[in-house]
C-alpha cells in the first residue's frame, strides 16, 4: 500500500508543480491499508477525482478528471483502471483514434505470420 501512497502523492506534487500560478480549491486524500481515494480542485478548472480498493490481489481504480484545454474546449474524462488495465468508459469530447492500419502492411503482417523464420 506504501507504493500507491506514493503514486497518489507524486500525482499531487506533478500537478501542483505544473500549475504554480493556479489556487488549490479543494484537496482531499484517505489512505486505508485497502482503499484510497483522492480529491483535488484548482483555479485554473484541473479537476480530478480517483478511488481504489484491493480486490483480492488487484487494485481497482475508479476516477475522473476535467480541464479546459488550450483552445478553451471542456475536457472530461471517466476511467476504471483494473488487471485488463486502463479504460476510458467515457470522455468528453470523445479521444482521438489511430487511423486504421494499412492494407500493405496488414497483408505484410498476415505473410510474416504464415511464413515465420525458420531458426
Amino acid at each position: 500500500m506504501k507504493f500507491f501512497v506514493s503514486v497518489v502523492l507524486a500525482c499531487f506534487l506533478a500537478v501542483a508543480y505544473a500549475n504554480e500560478e493556479a489556487d488549490v480549491l479543494r484537496l482531499e486524500s484517505e489512505v486505508n491499508p485497502d482503499s484510497y481515494k483522492y480529491a483535488y480542485e484548482f483555479s485554473n478548472s484541473i479537476k480530478a477525482e480517483q478511488e481504489g480498493t484491493l480486490s483480492g490481489d488487484a487494485l481497482v481504480a475508479k476516477g475522473q478528471y476535467s480541464f479546459t484545454a488550450p483552445e478553451g474546449d471542456q475536457v472530461s474524462v471517466q476511467y476504471v483502471a483494473d488487471e485488463n488495465g486502463y479504460q476510458v468508459l467515457s470522455a468528453n469530447p470523445p479521444l482521438p483514434t489511430s487511423p486504421p492500419i494499412p492494407e500493405a502492411i496488414l497483408k505484410a503482417i498476415a505473410y510474416i505470420q504464415a511464413h515465420p523464420p525458420k531458426e
